[in-house]
């Protein structure tokens, strides 16, 4: 291989070549290139040694436009595409040396048991992962000769998460680790066989102003987010999970949503019948505040879907295109064939926390 040069962030420097301890536990706030520089990490160590790499997420699915996408991004920047083999079916990474990386998600454990010779495994977004996922992981660490690596990068959550009680502290069972005060102080620790980095947006030399500065004006409307997303800290999380959630007058809301340059007009529906509602809303989003507004909402249950069909006529005779919970295709199949303009909403893996993060996002969700 020939010598490799690139500029990386200076925070993580001592990551880069560190491989002194058995785990390595990243946490930071969102753009601080952990993930970026955990990527390269292993890059690095598998050209200078012929290893097998395990990356791992909860979803399969979701490997493809994060981890595979980024290591794949890094190989071709540092000029090593005509030497190592990024593929895209089944997703592999190949180097000239015999090193591999390969992709799993703990939604499907049963591709693990295949899996012989890993000596480094990478747990990206590790605390959605569950923490029976990261106990059979450690069994299938294992290598005859080479020595054994784990690396665990993260977005902060609340103390509850067992990255929390695990590596840190468990005050229910007495269980003592590291304060996490401590690392967000000192920046990188090791106890023990584990080297802790924390890292936020900050450290990141390369990322806009503009970035930041989104990042801070979170503090207004999300206390909470804020301080996962800005400070990368763990917390007790808040009793809410939409605290920027209000409601308001209907005729105020309606004039809000008038005002608004380019609204960007939305319904969508979830199905129920007897302990779950039939539950349709119509929405406006404000992209240049990034408020959501809630003007209207049908909400029933036991409720047969030609009585739905009846009591929604309103949405055929306008039109409006209704998303629909893709989990009942046959549901969805009926509307249609009653006049409605209905869709099923795209879903990825872990879709309800997903989707929770991105509604976090909003700077105010303004109910009618």
């Amino acid at each position: 291989m020939v010598a490799i040069q690139k500029e990386v962030n200076p925070h993580f420097d001592d990551f880069l070549f560190d491989w002194e301890q058995k785990f390595q536990f990243l946490v930071g706030g969102y753009g601080s290139s952990k993930s970026y520089h955990v990527a390269l990490k292993v890059i690095l160590k598998l050209i200078e040694e012929k290893r097998t790499a395990l990356v791992i997420r909860e979803v399969y699915d979701t490997h493809r436009d994060s981890t595979f996408s980024l290591l794949s991004e890094i190989v071709e920047d540092l000029g090593l595409s005509d030497r190592i083999r990024c593929i895209t079916s089944p997703m592999q990474i190949r180097f000239p040396n015999g090193s591999k990386i390969i992709f799993k998600g703990m939604d499907k454990p049963e591709k693990l048991k295949s899996i012989n010779n890993v000596s480094l495994i990478w747990l990206e977004e590790c605390s959605e992962i569950k923490y029976a996922g990261f106990k059979e992981l450690l069994v299938r660490l294992r290598h005859p000769t080479l020595d054994l690596h784990m690396i665990l990068s993260t977005n902060p959550v609340g103390e509850d998460n067992w990255t929390y009680l695990h590596f840190f502290q468990d005050k229910m069972n007495d269980r003592y680790v590291l304060n996490d005060e401590e690392l967000y102080q000192k920046r990188t620790v090791i106890v023990g066989d584990t080297y802790y980095h924390h890292s936020t947006a900050d450290d990141n030399l390369f990322l806009p102003d503009s970035y930041i500065e989104q990042l801070e004006e979170m503090e207004e409307y999300d206390p909470d987010l804020h301080r996962i997303t800005r400070k990368g800290r763990f917390g007790v999380n808040g009793k809410r999970v939409l605290p920027q959630f209000k409601v308001e007058e209907h005729q105020a809301v309606m004039e809000a949503i008038s005002a608004i340059k380019r609204p960007l007009i939305r319904a969508g529906m979830d199905f129920g019948f007897t302990d779950s509602y039939n539950a349709v809303i119509r929405m406006a989003v404000d992209t240049e505040r990034k408020y959501l507004y809630i003007y209207w909402e049908y909400y029933k249950n036991d409720m047969t879907d030609d009585v739905t069909v009846e009591e929604l006529s309103e949405f055929i005779e306008s039109g409006e295109r209704i998303i629909a919970d893709s989990a009942e295709p046959k549901t969805i199949k009926y509307f249609r064939k009653q006049g409605f303009d209905m869709t099923g909403a795209k879903k990825g893996g872990n879709s309800r926390l997903q989707s929770t993060k991105k509604v976090k996002r909003f700077k105010k969700i303004i109910c009618s």
